[in-house]
């Protein structure tokens, strides 16, 4: 069955509310901070799968629905990055890409090694690590081609998009029982009762129901500049495609936000309503990741060889003890420390959508982040990909000698 844009968006919303109903209801799920639309999305993914392996049924959603609230999304990221709060971020932006990049350089080194350990093909640990968890399914799919031919892998592609498969799904899982534990760890109590829905007033990405004022005329200002970073974006993306300058879509549409914030904020006197940006965007966040979940062929992961499933497993403890004894520990062993080891869970199996629904589902329940609000988005959305295809290629070149 064929869903069309709108009964996508319809299905996505129900979704969604279905998350929101669960995680209000069921004590597990708020206590270990799981994200709502990780929870309806892979219920009903779920669902579907069942529904295939008994029935035959398949669904298929219309998949331009998850990437335009995607780029939506990355475009309130640039938004929201003001030069001014930026600086603000200083010493721990830089000290949090190292602490990106040595996991990534750990992430594949540790794929390699379980590898060779269980008989496999060393290149099978570069598909179940960074290519596919760090990287995710783009990266998965861009890669697959040449490892096909550098190293003669059958069925790569597949392989890769099962591997994104399992890390965008434990991505979102696992960010919350870390954050759980550091936090009963260090004895933070919550700002707000979730018994009551009596939740703290933080703004921006911290908590996305926080209330200020918007009118028609802020929201239609936003939706302009959010549209024109998109348009432009992609305009960008494909002039620059087979270039040195080729990067996601995303990331220009991320870079444009950032040019309009700050062209805006020191040659004119208007204020980008911060407001308006987070709530626009949180709803691209939300949608595009109960999209993505939702959308997901779990019957894709019974097709992977018991090899790789073991090294996916193993990709999965190491990174929640690099989170808690590494990220943690680096950035600073209080708050915003485990608010960022969250994050990194999030974006180090899955996707930068991932790790922001982590950290919301802390900060929701525990107060704000603002350091980790800052540095998550620019290193996961930017920063990281640079990153991960240095690593790539140092790793496909050894390999290859």
């Amino acid at each position: 069955m064929v869903f069309g844009i709108f009964e996508t968006l319809t299905c996505a919303c129900l979704v969604l509310l279905l998350g929101f109903y669960i995680v209000k209801n069921v004590k597990f799920f708020r206590d270990y901070n799981i994200p709502e639309p990780v929870v309806g999305g892979f219920l009903v993914a779920a669902l579907l799968y069942f529904s295939h392996y008994f029935f035959g049924w398949s669904f298929q959603f219309e998949s331009s629905l998850q990437t335009s609230m995607m780029l939506i999304f990355f475009s309130s990221i640039g938004l929201s990055a003001d030069f001014a709060k930026l600086k603000q971020g200083g010493k721990p932006l830089l000290v949090f890409i190292g602490v990106t990049g040595l996991f990534i350089f750990v992430q594949d080194l540790f794929g390699i090694s379980i590898a060779k350990l269980v008989g496999l093909d060393p290149s099978y640990g570069l598909i179940a690590g960074s290519i596919t968890l760090t990287g995710g399914h783009g990266t998965g799919a861009a890669w697959a081609e040449d490892l096909t031919n550098n190293f003669h892998i059958e069925g790569a592609m597949e392989l890769a998009m099962a591997c994104a498969t399992y890390g965008l799904v434990m991505g979102g899982i696992i960010g919350g029982p870390v954050a759980n534990y550091l936090l009963k760890k260090n004895k933070i109590q919550p700002l707000a009762n979730p018994e009551t829905g009596d939740m703290p007033l933080v703004e921006t990405f911290e908590n996305p129901e926080s209330k200020r004022r918007m009118n028609v005329h802020n929201v239609i200002e936003t939706l302009t500049m959010l549209a024109i970073c998109v348009s432009v974006g992609q305009l960008l993306y494909e002039a620059m495609r087979g270039t040195h300058l080729e990067l996601p879509n995303f990331v220009w549409s991320l870079l444009i936000g950032v040019i309009i914030r700050n062209t805006l904020a020191h040659t004119t006197k208007y204020i980008v309503n911060d407001h308006a940006v987070d709530v626009l965007g949180n709803v691209g966040l939300y949608l595009f990741l109960t999209v993505a979940l939702m959308s997901l062929q779990l019957w894709q992961l019974s097709g992977l060889a018991s090899q790789v499933l073991i090294i996916l497993l193993l990709q999965t403890v190491m990174m929640v003890f690099f989170a808690i004894f590494v990220t943690y520990r680096v950035m600073g062993s209080n708050y915003d420390a485990i608010v960022l080891s969250a994050g990194h869970c999030g974006f180090g199996l899955g996707a930068t959508p991932t790790a922001i629904a982590n950290m919301q589902a802390v900060t929701h329940r525990f107060g704000p982040s603002h350091k980790a609000f800052l540095i998550v988005p620019m290193v996961g959305a930017f920063f990281v990909d640079i990153i991960n295809n240095v690593v790539i290629k140092l790793y496909v070149a050894f390999l290859s000698m």
